[in-house]
């Protein structure tokens, strides 16, 4: 159970570094202008998560679960390959990246590293650490409520996420490739 306790006490350790890049980026978003929308499923999130950890201690102390190598190595290494893809998707956003959903104006959305594969990737990892963490030290009901919950935050989250990415799409000046599609035979270059 030590490991295991040291185990949560490091994601708790990454979770104060994601908060304070969160900040810095935070800062850094509204002195150019950022809104923040989905302001009010905020401190659900933040609870839940708090909540995964905890409940993760909690169940296997109280309901004495055991390390079960079979399962609980597997569920370490999706641990680690989740934090992995969390920080790519922080070093990804760069000063973009927040755990708030705040736009900057004139800012493309991003679509490179895991963003060329999934729309939103940093909630898959949110998923996969969400479950894999209590189940590896078999905290299975704290697992399955941690993905219940989830499930419907993270619904919430998209919906709010994605509004505001399309309001910002829409207030965005057209690209250039945008702009002479939109013109026609007006926008390109005479022939030389």
């Amino acid at each position: 159970m030590t490991w295991y306790a040291l185990l949560i006490g490091a994601v708790a350790a990454e979770r104060l570094a994601e908060l304070t890049v969160a900040r810095r980026n935070t800062r850094w978003s509204m002195a150019r202008g950022g809104t923040e929308t989905g302001r009010g499923h905020y401190p659900a999130l933040v609870a839940l998560h708090m909540g995964l950890l905890v409940g993760c201690l909690v169940e296997v102390r109280v309901a004495g679960r055991p390390f079960i190598p079979g399962v609980g190595w597997p569920m370490l290494a999706l641990v680690v390959a989740a934090q992995g893809l969390r920080w790519w998707c922080i070093g990804t956003l760069g000063r973009q990246w927040n755990t708030r959903v705040i736009v900057v104006p004139g800012l493309p959305t991003v679509t490179k590293g895991p963003y060329r594969i999934l729309r939103h990737p940093n909630y898959l990892a949110v998923v996969v650490e969400g479950a894999a963490l209590p189940l590896v030290h078999g905290a299975w009901l704290t697992a399955a409520a941690f993905t219940v919950c989830n499930a419907g935050l993270l619904a919430v989250r998209v919906r709010s996420e994605e509004a505001a990415l399309s309001a910002a799409a829409r207030q965005a000046p057209p690209s250039d490739e945008r702009l002479a599609a939109r013109q026609g035979d007006a926008g390109r270059a005479p022939p030389r």
